[in-house]
């Protein structure tokens, strides 16, 4: 299955609109889309509307949408040129707009490539380790459609017995992920829900249940290459007024930088 099955984005007769239901699939537990499928529909939506593929995709979330709804996603083309199309999607539901995505698709030919960011050595393989569990009302949600298994961090369940006064180390997680369906073809796409990790990393960074709703999410995409797994190098930068900043460099088996995402969140606790 491909990226864009597994969201179950639909074209339509417009080649500038396109269709999402919003599923349980790709909604969290308290029944809302999970933002980082947003952004990667829009990203589907926007490759298949140019051609081209997404160098780099920039969302602000503006509200939330519901199981059952139809998120419309128009796609306009501010520049089309010989290389590099400029571009942006507009999510909503009737009136209400949901989304606002913003992104470059394209590529160059160019004699220099490199990579200056590297993965963390001397991990443990995604197989030795336990999957995370999904909590029963998890059931049949984005939660349950990922594969992840923690490198260094803490299990939800162990964060509630922590003291609240204790930070969780330096603020950096690290976890492999996956989404089963579409192992065979990671893209974009896949990248961008994948990336939605720097709210579960807020939580991980002080040391409390806790995670947070995002405000925006930036994807700048790298190398693709085949792998299995995704290593999640999630970093927070700083949890003050409320609020969360970080990002996560994403990395294939092999250590090639696949791309990284950046966020801002609304820092919300749930052992208070």
């Amino acid at each position: 299955m491909d990226s864009r099955s597994f969201l179950g984005l639909e074209s339509t007769h417009n080649r500038f609109r396109w269709k999402l239901p919003v599923t349980r699939k790709i909604s969290v537990n308290e029944g809302f889309m999970f933002g980082g499928c947003g952004l990667a529909a829009a990203i589907s939506a926007l490759e298949g509307t140019s051609g081209r593929r997404c160098v780099w995709a920039t969302a602000q979330y503006l509200s939330y949408t519901q199981l059952g709804d139809v998120v419309d996603i128009d796609v306009t083309i501010a520049v089309d040129g010989r290389s590099i199309t400029q571009a942006r999607a507009v999510c909503h539901v009737a009136d209400r707009e949901i989304l606002t995505v913003n992104a470059a698709l394209g590529d160059r030919d160019f004699e220099a490539s490199g990579q200056w960011e590297s993965m963390p050595v001397d991990l443990p393989a995604p197989l030795s380790l336990p999957r995370r569990p999904t909590s029963t009302d998890g059931e049949g949600t984005i939660t349950a459609q990922l594969d992840q298994r923690m490198v260094k961090g803490v299990e939800w369940d162990d964060l509630a017995t922590r003291p609240k006064d204790v930070v969780q180390g330096d603020g950096q997680t690290l976890m492999w992920a996956r989404i089963p369906e579409v192992i065979a073809d990671v893209d974009a796409v896949t990248l961008a829900i994948l990336g939605d990790f720097v709210p579960m990393g807020v939580g991980q960074a002080l040391g409390r249940r806790g995670g947070g709703n995002s405000l925006d999410n930036t994807l700048r995409v790298g190398r693709m290459v085949p792998t299995d797994w995704v290593l999640m190098d999630i970093r927070i930068h700083a949890v003050e007024r409320g609020f969360g900043h970080g990002l996560v460099h994403m990395f294939a088996e092999d250590g090639t930088l696949l791309a990284t995402a950046s966020q801002s969140v609304i820092a919300r606790l749930r052992d208070v």
